[in-house]
């Protein structure tokens, strides 16, 4: 049992638990059966939960894999229209993100990770359901959907490897990690034995070459506000009291951190759901019957994870 399981145990036992929504597919997105489910192994790699970054719980390496990865094709840039939701404002974990205007110059330097089995099939922020065995990325802030090309730096044997991806989630939200890549794009950098590695992020424009080595750096989606809260304003309902992560104009956008945050908090993820009111979706984790229990499993997400996270109505 994890870390933040443990911490938590007394509160789970306590409190009555909530059913998190399935995400509603758009019409006209593509059906999660375009994606082949996942393949399962008869052994789950053993693998530790990181705080720094890393794959989680039974999302590691597979022991078996169907295609061959290194015929998998780069993804090529094309021109392609901003997605109608994906990219509006939004705030995550006590973090205002403003995604880019389309064509917007990128380039940083970062930790990137990757996210593989446990969300093939899952609906990703654009719509389209996750494919691990593509070409694909999710990002903060680079418009949906935008190419980058990513590079391993610092990594002896690995030094130099070189993918293009298409940006098509939202994420990653923890340890400040630049980019989250598909299980096909971190094995072509040698990223999936340690979860994560030193890399270079670029924006790739249809027909383009990627910016010179020595230009600015866009690192605006991981400005906090200066003084992030903790707690908006105690409230209680029918239910109980519920901490808040996040806030969107989108569902999906909402699902699809709900599905990420799944995987960092284990047993207690299952009790995450998006609940929405017009137009506003709010991510939330509860609920508790007693203020003082929601307050103490908000510390303890702040001290284990550097979660922040608010009470709210």
């Amino acid at each position: 049992m994890n870390k933040i399981a443990v911490l938590l145990l007394p509160f789970l036992l306590a409190a009555c638990g909530t059913q998190a929504p399935k995400p509603v597919v758009d019409a006209g997105s593509p059906p999660a059966s375009a994606v082949p489910p996942a393949p399962t192994s008869e052994k789950k790699p053993g693998v530790i939960l990181k705080r720094g970054g890393g794959f989680y719980q039974d999302d590691g390496p597979l022991d078996h894999i169907p295609v061959d990865l290194a015929s998998v094709p780069d993804a090529q840039p094309r021109h392609e229209p901003p997605h109608r939701f994906a990219n509006r404002p939004y705030t995550v974990l006590g973090r205002d993100y403003v995604p880019m205007a389309p064509g917007s110059p990128y380039r940083r330097e970062g930790i990137a990770s990757w996210y593989g089995r446990k969300f093939h099939g899952q609906k990703t922020s654009s719509g389209e359901p996750y494919d691990m065995f593509g070409m694909t990325a999710a990002h903060p802030t680079l418009p949906i959907p935008s190419y980058v090309r990513v590079t391993r730096i610092n990594s002896g044997p690995d030094t130099g490897k070189t993918v293009t991806v298409r940006v098509n989630d939202r994420g990653p939200f923890l340890h400040d990690r630049v980019i989250d890549l598909s299980y096909t794009a971190a094995w072509k950098l040698g990223l999936v034995d340690n979860g994560s590695g030193r890399v270079v992020v670029e924006s790739v424009a249809p027909g383009a070459t990627p910016l010179p080595e020595h230009a600015p750096t866009q690192i605006a989606e991981n400005k906090p506000r200066e003084e992030p809260p903790t707690v908006l304003r105690d409230v209680e309902e029918k239910g109980g009291h519920y901490l808040q992560l996040g806030a969107f104009g989108s569902r999906d956008n909402a699902e699809s951190l709900r599905i990420k945050l799944a995987r960092e908090l284990g047993d207690l993820g299952e009790r995450l759901a998006v609940r929405s009111s017009g137009t506003l979706h709010r991510l939330q984790l509860g609920p508790w019957t007693d203020i003082t229990e929601a307050r103490r499993v908000a510390e303890q997400l702040k001290s284990a994870f550097d979660l922040p996270s608010v009470l709210v109505k």
